[in-house]
């Protein structure tokens, strides 16, 4: 394996807070390819309110450890 001289890509501050897989979570269109049922259906809208809850609880948490 060659060593490479490459500098790893520092992360700017857009890319520190951007949304990737969460926003393709909540914003992502219908694949027909997909199986669903009432199950899958209830299980990915327990996992949407568990990272609502989360994001407003670290929110709250940063609110008031600056206030």
């Amino acid at each position: 394996m060659e060593p490479t001289n490459e500098k790893p890509k520092k992360l700017s501050f857009k890319d520190f807070f951007s949304l990737g897989e969460v926003g393709g979570y909540f914003f992502r269109g219908k694949d027909p390819n997909r199986p669903s049922n009432i199950n899958l259906k209830m299980m990915h809208g327990v996992n949407k309110i568990s990272i609502l809850i989360f994001l407003a609880g670290v929110i709250f948490l940063i609110v008031k450890r600056f206030l």
